[in-house]
C-alpha cells in the first residue's frame, strides 16, 4: 500500500536503437510495461511516417483474423482461451504468419463459396420437388376439366380440332416466399383482369436459406392461363415478386419419372454437402486452436510498429531516437529489455537508455494490483492526482464501501451483494478466461471487490440499523419493558413508553433497539439518528480531505500554503461545521429524561439546526416555559466569537497566498535581496496546477511561474476561494444522501 500513497516517481528518459534491433527491442519494453513514449513527430501525416506500411499489414493481417473468427463462431466451434500470452513474433516469424493467414482465409472462403453454391442448389432441387409433388393434384383436376371439354364439344371437323387445341390452358409453376403470397394474388389478377386461375399450397416446413441461414417459408403455386401473352406478363410478375419458377411436365408419367431422379440428386447433393461440412469444420477446429494467440500476436506486432512510428530518426539515418516516461523504480527493467532485445535480433552495437533533466510535469502513474485496481479507475473516473500527489485511491477503499452502506445498510440485501462479489472474486480466473464483450457484465466484474466490501460494510450497518430486508431482528433482546396491566392495554389503542418506567437503562447489545419497529414515531427516531450521522461522517470526510493537503504543501515545499491556504480553511471548517457536530453530541449527553433539572430534560432540547440559523443570521428564539435558549452558558457569545474568526478567514485564503507570491517575486527579482537563498525556488502557481518537480521526491519544482501575471494569480485564487466556501455549506449538505437514500430504500422495499 505504501507505493499507492502516492503516484510514481518518473523520468523522462531518451532512448537510442539500432534499426535492426528496434522491433526486437520495442518488443521486450511493451512486455516490461513500464514505458510511456512520447510521439517525437507530431507534424507529420500519420500515412506518412516509416513504418506505416508494416502497420497496414497488420490491419489486412487483423482484417483476416476476424473473418476467421466470424466464421468460427458461425459454426458454433468453441474457441480455447491461451494460458499464457504470447510473445510479439519475431520478423522472420511475421512473413510466415502473413502467408499461414492468407493460405486460411482464401481455403474458408473457398469452402464458404462451395458451401453456398452446394446449398443453393439443394433448395433450388428442394423447391423442384415440392412444386412436383404439391402440384399432382392440381395438374389431375385441370386434366380432367379439360377431359370434360373436349367430350362436351363434340368437334369432329379440322377447324374444331384446331379451336380445341387453341383452348387448352396453359401454367406456370414455382415457389414464393409466404408473406409476399397475397400481393402476387393481386397483382396476377389486375395483369390478367381476372383470367389467372391460381392455385397454391404452403409448404409445411421451413427452408433454409443458403447465404445467410435463416429459415424462409415459402408457398407452392401453379398459374393456370390462355395465352402466350399473358405467359409473359405472368413471368414478369414472378421475377418482380422473387419466385422462383421451375419446370414441370404436364403428363403424369413423366412428373414421377422427374421426382425419382430429384430425389436421386437430392441424396447424392445431400452426401457431398455432408463431406464439405466436415473438412469445414475440421479446418476450422484447427484453425480455432490457434486463433486466440494469433489475435494477441497481429496486436502487439500492431503496437511496436505503431510505437516504432513515435521515434525519430537521426541526421545519419543509422539510429533511432525515442523519448518515454519510465517510472525511476522501474528503470533497471528497462535497461535489461534493451539489452535483451539487442541479443534477440543479434545486433553488434547495444541500445542503450539516457535520463535527461525537463521542466515538464510528468504523467501521473499509480501502481495497482487486481485489488486496488477497481477504486483507481473510480477515482480516475473523476479526475486524476497532479504529479506526485497523494493519491486518494488508498482512502477511498475505505470510505465508499462504508458511505456507501450508510446508504443501504440493510443485513439481507448485503449478505446477497456480499455472495455476488464473492462468487466473483473466487471464480475470477475462469470468469476472466471467457472475455465476454458485454458491457454490464464488464462493469460488475471490474467492480467485484468493490461489490464485495459495499456488501459486508453493508452488513455491518444493517446489524447496526437493526434491518434485515427493512425488518428487525431481536437476537439479544430488547431492553425495553412494558410497565402496564392487561386491563390498561385492553382499554388504550396507543400507550407511551417512558424511559424513566419502561427501560432497564441499559443500551441493546448493538444498533437500534428492536422495539422501535413496533414504534410509531419509529419512522421520526431512524431520520433523525440517520440525519445525524450523514452530518457526523460527512463533516469529519471533509475535514480529513482537507488536512491531507498539508501532506501535499509540505511535500512539495510549499509552506507558506499551509500558513495561507490549510490554517483558514480547517478554522473555517472546523468553527462552524464541526462546532454543528459537537452540538449533536453535547445535546445526547447534556439532554436526558432522568435529568432531575428541568431545562435539561429531553423536552427543553434546543434544535441544532435552529440553533446553527440563528448563529449564522444573528438571530435569537424564545424558549417556552423553564427551557433555556442556549446548550450552555456563554454558548451566544463563544457563536458569535466562532462566526466571526470564520469570517476572517476568508480575506485570508482569498488574498494571502497571491500578496505572499506578489512579495516573493519582487524580492527575487533584485539583486541585491538574491544574496540568500530564501525566495529561490518560490512557484508562482496554483494549488491544484504544480508545475514541475525534480525528480528526488523530496525537492522543490525547479521551474517557477514569476512570469505569470498577477491578475491571473488573483483570479484563480478567487476561484478556489468561492468555491471552497461555498462547498463547505454544499457538500454538507449533499452527505444528507446518505440519510435520504436510506431512507428511500427502506421504504420502497415493501
Amino acid at each position: 500500500m505504501g507505493a499507492m500513497f502516492r503516484s510514481e516517481e518518473m523520468a523522462l528518459c531518451q532512448l537510442f536503437i539500432q534499426p535492426e534491433a528496434a522491433y526486437t527491442s520495442v518488443s521486450e519494453l511493451g512486455e516490461a510495461g513500464s514505458v510511456q513514449f512520447r510521439d517525437l513527430n507530431p507534424d507529420v501525416n500519420a500515412f506518412q511516417r516509416k513504418f506505416v506500411n508494416e502497420v497496414r499489414r497488420c490491419d489486412e493481417m487483423e482484417r483476416k483474423l476476424r473473418y476467421i473468427e466470424a466464421e468460427v463462431h458461425k459454426d458454433g466451434v468453441h474457441v480455447p482461451q491461451v494460458k499464457e500470452p504470447p510473445r510479439a513474433p519475431n520478423p522472420r516469424e511475421i512473413i510466415d504468419l502473413e502467408a499461414h493467414l492468407e493460405k486460411t482465409e482464401n481455403e474458408i472462403l473457398e469452402l464458404s463459396h462451395n458451401a453456398v453454391n452446394l446449398k443453393q442448389n439443394y433448395l433450388e432441387l428442394t423447391e423442384l420437388r415440392h412444386v412436383l409433388e404439391k402440384t399432382e393434384a392440381f395438374f389431375l383436376a385441370q386434366e380432367e376439366i379439360g377431359m370434360d371439354s373436349l367430350t362436351k364439344s363434340l368437334i369432329s371437323d379440322e377447324a374444331g380440332q384446331q379451336q380445341a387445341t387453341r383452348g387448352r390452358l396453359g401454367f406456370v409453376a414455382g415457389v414464393v416466399q409466404r408473406e409476399r403470397v397475397p400481393a402476387f394474388e393481386r397483382m396476377l389478377w389486375r395483369i390478367s383482369r381476372g383470367n389467372v386461375f391460381l392455385r397454391r399450397t404452403d409448404l409445411d416446413k421451413p427452408l433454409e436459406d443458403p447465404a445467410t441461414g435463416n429459415e424462409i417459408y415459402k408457398t407452392v403455386f401453379v398459374a393456370f392461363f390462355q395465352g402466350e401473352q399473358l405467359k409473359s406478363r405472368i413471368k414478369k410478375v414472378c421475377a418482380g415478386f422473387h419466385a422462383s419458377l421451375y419446370p414441370c411436365p404436364p403428363s403424369n408419367s413423366e412428373r414421377q419419372d422427374m421426382v425419382k431422379g430429384v430425389r436421386t440428386r437430392l441424396e447424392d447433393l445431400n452426401m457431398v454437402l455432408n463431406q464439405t461440412r466436415d473438412h469445414r469444420q475440421r479446418v476450422l477446429v484447427s484453425v480455432a486452436k490457434e486463433l486466440a494467440s494469433w489475435s494477441i500476436m497481429v496486436r502487439k506486432m500492431k503496437a511496436i510498429y505503431h510505437t516504432l512510428n513515435l521515434f525519430n530518426m537521426d541526421v545519419t539515418k543509422k539510429c533511432l531516437i525515442g523519448e518515454c516516461w519510465v517510472p525511476t523504480a522501474d528503470l533497471p527493467n528497462v535497461q535489461k529489455a534493451l539489452v535483451d532485445g539487442s541479443n534477440a535480433c543479434g545486433s553488434s552495437i547495444p541500445s542503450f537508455l539516457n535520463c535527461i533533466e525537463t521542466d515538464e510535469e510528468p504523467p501521473t502513474f499509480n501502481r495497482t494490483n487486481k485489488f486496488t485496481h477497481g477504486f483507481q479507475n473510480l477515482i480516475d473516473a473523476y479526475g486524476v492526482a497532479s504529479y506526485r500527489e497523494c493519491n486518494p485511491a488508498l482512502y477511498t477503499i475505505i470510505t465508499f464501501p462504508f458511505l456507501f452502506a450508510v446508504m443501504f445498510g440493510d443485513l439481507g440485501h448485503g449478505m446477497i451483494m456480499a455472495l455476488f462479489g464473492g462468487w466473483m472474486v473466487v471464480k475470477e480466473v475462469s470468469l476472466a478466461a471467457k472475455k465476454s464483450n458485454n458491457e454490464i457484465w464488464n462493469i460488475f466484474f471490474a467492480g467485484r471487490y468493490i461489490i464485495l466490501l459495499m456488501g459486508c460494510f453493508s452488513m455491518y450497518t444493517g446489524l447496526v440499523y437493526n434491518d434485515i430486508f427493512s425488518k428487525s431482528m431481536n437476537i439479544f433482546g430488547s431492553t425495553w419493558f412494558v410497565p402496564y396491566d392487561n386491563a390498561t392495554l385492553t382499554s388504550n389503542a396507543a400507550m407511551t413508553l417512558d424511559p424513566k418506567d419502561a427501560f432497564i437503562n441499559v443500551p441493546y447489545f448493538i444498533g437500534i433497539d428492536p422495539i422501535w419497529q413496533t414504534a410509531d414515531n419509529k419512522i421520526i427516531f431512524l431520520n433523525s439518528y440517520k440525519m445525524k450521522l450523514s452530518i457526523i461522517f460527512g463533516v469529519i470526510h471533509m475535514i480529513f480531505g482537507v488536512c491531507m493537503s498539508v501532506v501535499n504543501y509540505n511535500f512539495f515545499k510549499r509552506r507558506y500554503s499551509i500558513f495561507l491556504e490549510f490554517i483558514p480553511q480547517i478554522v473555517f471548517l472546523c468553527l462552524l461545521f464541526l462546532y454543528m457536530v459537537f452540538m449533536m453530541f453535547y445535546k445526547w449527553v447534556a439532554y436526558s429524561v432522568f435529568s432531575e433539572e428541568e431545562a435539561f430534560t429531553q423536552g427543553c432540547a434546543p434544535s441544532v439546526l435552529i440553533l446553527f440559523i440563528n448563529m449564522m443570521l444573528y438571530s435569537s428564539t424564545t424558549p417556552e416555559g423553564g427551557c433555556k435558549e442556549f446548550m450552555f452558558e456563554s454558548q451566544g457569545t463563544i457563536q458569535t466569537v466562532f462566526l466571526l474568526i470564520a469570517l476572517c478567514c476568508i480575506p485570508i485564503m482569498l488574498l494571502g497566498k497571491p500578496l505572499y507570491l506578489l512579495s516573493a517575486s519582487k524580492k527575487s527579482k533584485h539583486p541585491e535581496n538574491s544574496n540568500g537563498n530564501v525566495n529561490q525556488g518560490i512557484e508562482m502557481q496554483d494549488q491544484t496546477d504544480i508545475s514541475e518537480v525534480e525528480q528526488k521526491p523530496q525537492a522543490a519544482a525547479s521551474h517557477s511561474h514569476e512570469d505569470e501575471p498577477f491578475s491571473e494569480i488573483m483570479i484563480h485564487q478567487a476561484i478556489h476561494t468561492i468555491e471552497y466556501v461555498l462547498s463547505t455549506i454544499s457538500h454538507t449538505a449533499s452527505y444528507l444522501r446518505l440519510w435520504a437514500l436510506s431512507l428511500a430504500h427502506a421504504g420502497n422495499y415493501f
